[in-house]
């Protein structure tokens, strides 16, 4: 596995939590890019993914390997080729209830929202997994699509007009990809 601090930032380019967390396993092949190698990786993507307000949540070794392994169910079931075991691991995380919001008296006597603390262990996945449902179930479930780059195996929502997004990013895989083309015609 490459260790270039470079490839291991967590990617942001799939439009959706449950996209974005496929994307911690970069390069999917004969080389791979773990992006979740320790816990506190997870609990710094959670804090990036904006599902965590506050100090970074603790992660556990145990809850890492859960994270993997939703993670990797997520990403089969994306990409069209979910066995049953996947489908039921998604389903498990997704079906877990959660702490909801509550009602109580503000300052002024009027009703203000309090939000209940979420905890990594459970409660994080369990929100990665519902996108993931909501995503797989909803209108945009055949515009997931993998970049065309060939050395790029992220998963992106392709939610343009037309639905001919080939790129995760321009500024990244489009913008090589166009380079590449620009300086195959220039050497002609």
């Amino acid at each position: 596995m490459d260790t270039h601090p470079g490839l291991l930032d967590f990617r942001w380019y799939g439009g959706r939590l449950s996209v974005n967390f496929t994307a911690t396993l970069g390069k999917r092949g004969p080389e791979p890019v773990e992006r979740l190698r320790t816990p506190d990786d997870l609990s710094r993507w959670c804090h990036e993914a904006s599902l965590s307000e506050g100090p970074l949540p603790d992660a556990t070794t145990r809850t890492l390997t859960q994270a993997r392994h939703l993670r990797e169910a997520l990403y089969r079931a994306l990409t069209g080729a979910p066995g049953p075991a996947d489908l039921d691991t998604v389903s498990a995380w997704s079906s877990r209830s959660l702490p909801g919001p509550r009602l109580a008296v503000g300052e002024n006597g009027t009703a203000t929202l309090e939000r209940p603390q979420l905890h990594l262990t459970g409660d994080l996945l369990t929100l990665v997994a519902r996108d993931g449902v909501d995503l797989l179930t909803g209108p945009h479930a055949h515009r997931v699509r993998e970049c065309a780059a060939p050395d790029c195996t992220l998963l992106f929502v392709d939610e343009s007009r037309p639905g001919r997004r080939r790129w995760c990013s321009m500024d990244t895989c489009g913008a090589r990809a166009k380079m590449q083309g620009y300086r195959a015609r220039r050497a002609r």
